[in-house]
């Protein structure tokens, strides 16, 4: 099997939905059971939203806010780099997952970018009232929702995260093949 993910060296796979779907809600359940099958995890997460994970009055906040493009914040338990993105374009996804360490997991999960060609589950909701083919593209490996769907791609049960993990379990496993 091809391990094609333009160019990144770990693979990657999204999870696609509508909002309010429950993607987040389906990734902090599925998360600790690939941890339990020893799959290291890394998770990319798009949002649209103006976000800083800084605090207004802390050093590494104000030493940021006087003018450092990156600014690198570490303690025993973990560090946390900063970029300043003002001036660029919207984030390329290759470049973001080339930022992660590729000797230290096995996955890149990745919430969001659903236009990026990488392999895909798309989860659906049938109470939401939209139509899965909206979120199915060509790299949509399978389907997690809550009802049966007519489609020949593999269905989980989007309520069982347990499936869901084994599913992405043994994807990993076909690529390392």
């Amino acid at each position: 099997m091809s391990r094609d993910f333009n160019n990144t060296e770990l693979p990657m796979l999204g999870i696609t939905a509508y909002s309010g779907t429950g993607k987040t809600t389906l990734l902090k359940q599925v998360i600790p059971l690939l941890c339990q099958k020893n799959i290291r995890v890394g998770l990319i997460k798009h949002t649209h939203h103006n976000m800083d994970v800084d605090k207004p009055g802390k050093d590494s906040y104000e030493l940021r806010k006087a003018g450092a493009a990156q600014t690198l914040v570490a303690s025993q338990q973990r560090w946390a780099l900063m970029t300043e993105t003002a001036n660029l374009p919207e984030m390329d996804l290759n470049y973001l997952a080339s930022r992660f360490d590729a000797n230290s997991l096995d996955l890149i999960l990745v919430e969001g970018f659903k236009q990026e060609p990488i392999p895909k589950i798309a989860l659906y909701r049938d109470a939401l009232n939209h139509t899965i083919d909206e979120i199915l593209d060509p790299d949509v490996i399978a389907i997690a929702s809550d009802i049966a769907l007519t489609t020949s791609l593999p269905q989980l049960d989007i309520n069982q995260p347990e499936q869901v993990a084994i599913f992405i379990a043994e994807w990993l496993y076909q690529l390392k093949k």
